[in-house]
């Protein structure tokens, strides 16, 4: 009854903002044109398609905001004006008791808030849909956050996956554009990211992974976590006092350097994604501050981690050589290494998707270099990939969104960011320093063992494969004639079984329309007999 009437709620969430003009009206089920012929409207929302969305997510709950959210990270399947709106969700909810949250405190660390911390602050910091957050001091002195997931979160996560995968099989089945957007899926890889972010020792280790990759650079700082307190379900870290990146005005009265700050965000950017292979991927400006000390040596602070991408060594060498291919308007190698990446089919006819890359391009560079979106790009390219069948990989998408964030926080800081100016020099930069002899030496160095491991067996296997190749090339046609005749004696076999079947139906059917004693009797045998004569029929019909 709990969730007929959610899904109640849910529905009428969808008429009160109109979200079924979202699909086409051709393409809406039966059972919704008729509900919507019978429902009298007030008025129509006059809002566009994107700020319905993002309202029916805000009135739906805090499970349905994090849904939002994820959508907000998939451009290239949602159109752009509902991302622009769906980036807008605020996961802001009413905190739980005090009392509740000392108790999850004192379950998860085995001991009393008095034994573990010198101070514990009674309201909270943040209280979002997931987690909820509290200051407090250590018996060592420092200052501290603790993190405690929500109590009861996981059912309601259940609850409402339940209903959302309906709601993503409706859209699926009724819906014209169902196939690009791939409503399960998305619902799917939804499931994945909100559990995940219901571990935080797994957040905490993301943490630990960053701060290290960061230890020796001025560029970005990320707090200490202290792992004798974290668990599944809590995590205690350093507690940081920076300006929200967001708060232009107190930047500025600080005299901060704000050219210098975006570009700086570009570098941590690709220092991530090439040097490190571990990026950040929740970049939106409340998870980042900016250090307070060193104004004209701006320093960016990272916190909440609980979404982290990497790549394929594959990946980052194809996607920083398609980047440069597109900066020189070469769009014939960008759709070539599309097809040598994997990216797209191996039959995928080049000159077809370097023409429909340049007509997604060509009119993009056509603006100044600065005024070029560097991720709008990215997301036009792989929007034009799909209609090649390709199959974005979920840390491709992970790195366009942020992208894109990283991007949108850099104009902001400063208008006039020319984002290709920094990143040109820096791709050309990796991928001659991939190729230096240092790098792979260090390569060398890293596989040497393993391969080594395996030297002694090359020459046989080279040999066994080399004799099965004799072996099938000697066969050939006769294989071919083996595998020919197979095929027609499994198809003879199938009919030969369904004749079988159909006569012993037609023949049980008049031996009890003949016999009408035989029903009685078949029902006073042991379960046992009757379970044993229908194995052995069943093996004679089938075997």
């Amino acid at each position: 009854m709990s969730e007929l009437w959610r899904l109640l709620q849910i529905f009428r969430i969808i008429i009160r903002y109109r979200l079924d003009t979202l699909l086409e009206s051709q393409n809406r089920p039966l059972f919704l044109r008729c509900i919507l012929f019978f429902v009298k409207f007030k008025s129509a929302p006059k809002l566009n398609r994107g700020a319905r969305l993002r309202k029916a997510c805000e009135d739906l709950g805090p499970i349905f905001i994090k849904f939002g959210q994820l959508l907000s990270t998939r451009p290239d399947l949602i159109p752009a004006d509902i991302v622009k709106e769906l980036d807008q969700l605020q996961d802001n909810v009413p905190p739980f008791a005090n009392d509740t949250f000392r108790a999850l405190v004192e379950s998860a660390l085995g001991a009393p808030v008095e034994d573990i911390f010198a101070t514990f602050s009674i309201e909270p910091l943040a209280s979002a849909s997931v987690a909820q957050v509290h200051a407090a001091t250590l018996k060592s002195g420092e200052d501290v956050v603790v993190k405690i997931i929500r109590p009861g979160i996981e059912n309601i996560i259940e609850q409402d996956l339940g209903l959302l995968q309906i709601i993503a099989r409706l859209i699926a089945r009724f819906s014209a554009e169902g196939k690009r957007l791939r409503p399960e899926e998305v619902v799917e890889d939804y499931r994945h990211t909100i559990f995940d972010e219901l571990n935080l020792q797994r957040e905490a280790a993301n943490a630990s992974q960053l701060r290290r990759n960061f230890a020796t650079s001025p560029l970005l700082y990320v707090p200490e976590v202290y792992w004798d307190y974290c668990r599944r379900d809590i995590m205690v870290m350093e507690r940081i006092y920076g300006i929200p990146v967001s708060n232009i005005a107190e930047l500025e009265a600080q005299n901060t350097d704000m050219k210098l700050l975006a570009e700086r965000g570009v570098e941590i950017f690709f220092t991530q994604v090439f040097d490190h292979n571990f990026f950040h991927a929740d970049m939106h400006p409340g998870n980042i501050f900016v250090a307070k000390n060193t104004p004209e040596r701006p320093q960016y602070i990272a916190v909440d981690l609980a979404i982290v991408g990497v790549l394929t060594r594959e990946d980052q060498y194809y996607l920083a050589r398609n980047l440069l291919a597109m900066f020189r308007r070469d769009y014939r190698q960008v759709a070539e290494l599309h097809v040598q990446s994997g990216w797209v089919p191996k039959g995928t006819r080049i000159n077809e998707f370097e023409a429909a890359i340049r007509s997604v391009c060509e009119p993009i560079f056509e603006k100044p270099l600065k005024d070029i979106s560097f991720g709008q790009v990215l997301v036009s390219l792989f929007q034009t990939a799909r209609r090649f069948d390709m199959e974005v990989q979920p840390q491709l998408v992970l790195l366009q969104k942020t992208l894109l964030n990283i991007e949108g926080l850099g104009r902001q800081l400063y208008p006039d960011l020319d984002l290709w100016g920094t990143a040109h020099p820096y791709l050309e930069r990796w991928l001659e320093n991939r190729f230096h002899p240092k790098s792979l030496w260090g390569e060398l160095k890293r596989h040497g063992p393993e391969w080594m491991e395996s030297f002694p067996m090359v020459p046989h296997l080279i040999f066994n494969a080399l004799d099965r190749i004799q072996g099938m090339s000697d066969l050939g046609p006769e294989l071919q004639q083996t595998k020919q005749l197979l095929a027609k004696q499994q198809q003879a076999s199938r009919r030969h079984r369904s004749r079988l079947i159909i006569a012993g139906l037609a023949l049980t059917g008049a031996a009890v329309t003949a016999w009408p004693g035989l029903t009685q009797q078949l029902s006073q045998l042991p379960p046992q007999s009757l379970l044993l004569v229908s194995i052995g029929a069943l093996a004679l019909i089938l075997r």
